[in-house]
């Protein structure tokens, strides 16, 4: 949806009003929405609401990240964990422009996520002020929704609107962009919540015979194969989904942004799909006779080569967006709407049902993978550290009930292979953009979003230092996150490629890193460094038994690979263990 469409508001609450500048009135909205902690930086064309947000500090946290895309990433770590909509707060020009990537990555992750921009006066528009750019044109591609607002008196309807389509459907960031004056401006103030835009619906409604058909096409399948992704979680469908694989009994795989809807370790997981995915699922993919996917969109990185994906199977699709349906996947049978109750409805639909001669071929080919990937990953025999073995330990002293937040690279595919996850919301990471720098400040939001979970970072040496700025926050903000640095002293997705495919020329990825313990020291952040195996025990457990925030290093093997790996244009049948 854009700033072109025709909206119009269905008003159903009613308000009192007050008369103040368009500054106070953001912060009223956001107090209106139920906005406690928001992540931002300061500047000239924001100062007004900074001035506001002063005489407020009792009811809203503002953190002050160390980067304004920090404040995109906090946000989003914040939203995911919680399920509540994110607030990032920048000025004008090049604070704005660096809101660009976090928005970007919330956009085709699909996460709720508010921002909000000072630009110049109104009457200096066009141009070419100080710190002016135009970022409702910059952002148009990567938001789900957005709006410059010239007048304090629309402040509160676009406010109320923002959350809402931020919130609604399938998630996605809004940006609304504030000119100065506009901030200044007194109006008569009052609130009303977004309950709904005529020309804006949200959630499909689910066609019934949609359901009894990919009943019916389920009931008669003798392999049929679940693939979820992070429609279960956006739609709090965790139980209703249970229900449904237990039910019919049917082998389910996840996408990264999926797992930890149900436990890792639930007898109907068979493990993600994907380039690094698990074998079995891969494999069979290919095998099954009706494939049904839920809530997920069928990415480049799930199929493979889509000339050979599941070519013999028949596709049911449940999703919320139409745009999705078809796009990739020919889709025999689509199911539009909310995933919780589209799959309410399906359960009763259903037949009992156990598949076991199909779930052993899962089990055959999970032992294949084990002997021939698992097996050295876990419990290596060679003298360097794997990032498995250090991801098992950190499994043993969480209980596999920490929020496992990862940067993207190796150690994100090792994260999502071999964490533990036996709570919802619990792997938080960049899926669609895969933004290095993502999970530092991540961690800040979502530590902060739900302070009585334990919180694990874990990212590569590069991605590490994209935004190790946000250690200044960690130490200002006293937030206890838990900061794992598998250190391999490469860019060590990109070197992987390099020594499969481009006959080991390592151009430009082997990287000479600074003292990291030393670092984190100067933040006033405990740190320790640990490059023996028998080492690595004692650590984890200081990690966590910690109470304050924490780093810790880890020398892991400098040419290390990630298996299993489907390369790029390959069929998903040609997955490759060594």
């Amino acid at each position: 949806m854009k700033e072109t469409e025709t909206i119009q508001i269905v008003r159903k609450e009613t308000a009192t009003t007050e008369r103040i500048s368009g500054s106070e009135a953001v912060i009223k909205c956001l107090l209106a929405e139920g906005v406690d902690i928001l992540y931002g930086y300061p500047g000239g064309a924001i100062m007004p609401v900074y001035d506001e947000l002063y005489k407020y500090q009792d009811k809203i946290h503002h953190v002050l990240t160390r980067h304004e895309q920090g404040a995109t990433h906090a946000a989003q770590g914040y939203a995911r964990i919680s399920g509540k909509v994110g607030v990032a707060i920048a000025t004008s020009g090049p604070g704005a422009t660096n809101l660009i990537t976090g928005i970007a990555d919330a956009q085709i992750d699909s996460t709720p996520m508010v921002c909000i921009t000072g630009q110049v006066g109104s009457q200096l528009l066009g141009s070419d002020a100080f710190q002016e750019t135009d970022i409702v044109g910059i952002s148009t591609p990567v938001t789900k929704w957005n709006h410059q607002i010239t007048k304090a008196s629309e402040i509160p309807e676009v406010l109320a609107k923002a959350f809402y389509i931020a919130k609604s459907g399938r998630p996605g960031p809004v940006l609304i962009d504030i000119t100065k004056d506009a901030q200044f401006e007194e109006f008569d103030f009052k609130y009303e919540k977004c309950k709904g835009i005529r020309s804006y619906k949200p959630v499909p409604e689910t066609d019934k015979n949609s359901l009894k058909a990919a009943a019916e096409l389920i009931n008669k399948a003798k392999k049929p194969l679940i693939i979820w992704g992070q429609g279960i979680i956006l739609s709090e469908a965790e139980e209703a989904f249970k229900a449904v694989i237990e039910k019919a009994g049917i082998p389910a795989a996840w996408t990264i942004l999926g797992v930890s809807a149900i436990p890792t370790s639930h007898p109907l997981n068979v493990g993600m799909v994907g380039m690094h995915g698990n074998y079995a699922p891969n494999v069979l993919t290919n095998e099954c006779d009706v494939l049904i996917a839920i809530g997920m969109r069928f990415d480049d990185r799930v199929t493979g080569n889509l000339e050979s994906y599941a070519k013999q199977a028949k596709v049911i699709h449940f999703e919320i967006d139409p745009a999705e349906i078809d796009k990739n996947v020919k889709t025999d049978v689509a199911v539009l709407g909310d995933a919780k109750s589209s799959l309410k409805a399906l359960l009763p639909l259903l037949n009992a049902n156990s598949h076991n001669d199909w779930h052993h071929k899962f089990k055959a080919l999970y032992e294949i993978e084990f002997e021939k990937v698992i097996k050295n990953d876990l419990h290596p025999t060679k003298e360097s550290l794997t990032m498995g073995e250090v991801l098992k330990e950190i499994n043993i002293h969480t209980k596999g009930e920490a929020a496992i937040v990862s940067d993207v690279g190796q150690h994100q595919m090792v994260a999502c292979r071999y964490a533990n996850f036996n709570t919802t919301k619990s792997n938080i990471t960049s899926g669609g953009l895969g933004t290095m720098g993502f999970a530092l400040p991540a961690a800040i939001g979502a530590k902060m979003a739900a302070p009585e979970r334990e919180v694990v970072m874990i990212a590569g040496d590069g991605g590490y230092q994209m935004t190790i700025q946000e250690l200044g926050t960690i130490f200002q903000q006293k937030v206890p996150v838990k900061i794992v640095v598998l250190n391999n002293e490469f860019l060590g997705m990109v070197r992987q490629w390099q020594q499969l495919f481009f006959d080991k020329r390592y151009a430009s990825t082997e990287m000479v890193n600074p003292d990291f313990v030393a670092i984190a020291k100067g933040y006033h952040i405990d740190a320790k460094k640990v490059t023996k195996r028998e080492d690595l025990k004692n650590a984890v457990k200081e990690m966590i038994d910690c109470k304050g925030p924490y780093f810790l290093e880890v020398r892991v093997e400098k040419e290390g690979n990630v298996f299993p790996m489907i390369p790029t244009g390959a069929s998903v049948s040609d997955i490759r263990l060594e």
